[in-house]
């Protein structure tokens, strides 16, 4: 029986993701086989916009749906949503009091083009992690799993639909909580651009 952590990929993860991961230390795999889920966290993020949360979404390939292992699925480039995205990053996190310490590093992610999405999340992950000063190496699935412990098996923790699975719901600032007030567990970037070097702190 596989007896080590298993975790999903996210794009931009969640604030609880990366709680999750100091608490597991270095015991965990990244699942790189399994089939793309929709309507996850695997290629959407949530951030903070004036209006509320926003939900921001990396396409896909059509196909890539639901019998694509993750190691397969391709980004799709049929429209701009690189520039979508970095637009909503500038629009909701310009005047957040690190942004502009990261952007110029976070904006590689948005010019330059990824075939797969496990390669451009699994990038992604370790730029946050290195940010974060978390020292984590991220070792990868060799094959999907069945016979993992329950207690182990994080693979489907954090389903954009279920608040319930919140690992750290403690308020620290956010740019617009003055109009819609704090939104727990929103994308890491959220955290990062609002607490900087203090973020680690915070996990």
């Amino acid at each position: 029986m596989q007896n080590t952590a298993i975790l999903p990929l996210f794009y931009l993860p969640p604030v609880g993701y990366f709680s999750l991961l100091q608490k597991l230390g270095t015991d965990f795999l990244i699942e790189k086989h399994e089939h793309l889920a929709k309507q996850t966290y695997r290629n959407r993020a949530s951030i903070y916009s004036p209006n509320g949360k926003l939900d921001i979404t990396v396409p896909v390939v059509k196909g890539s749906k639901t019998h694509t292992q993750m190691k397969d699925v391709r980004i799709s480039y049929d429209f701009k949503w690189q520039r979508l995205h970095w637009l909503s990053l500038e629009s909701c996190y310009r005047s957040s009091a690190y942004f502009e310490f990261y952007e110029d590093e976070l904006s590689r992610f948005y010019t330059n083009k990824f075939e797969f999405l496990f390669d451009y999340n699994l990038e992604l992950l370790e730029w946050l992690s290195k940010k974060l000063k978390l020292n984590k190496t991220f070792e990868v699935t060799t094959e999907y799993f069945n016979d993992i412990a329950p207690e182990l098996d994080y693979r489907t923790i954090m389903n954009p639909k279920k608040e319930e699975d919140i690992v750290n719901n403690k308020p620290y600032y956010q740019v617009f909580e003055d109009r819609h007030q704090f939104l727990p567990n929103l994308s890491i970037v959220d955290l990062l651009f609002n607490q900087g070097p203090q973020a680690r702190l915070y996990l």
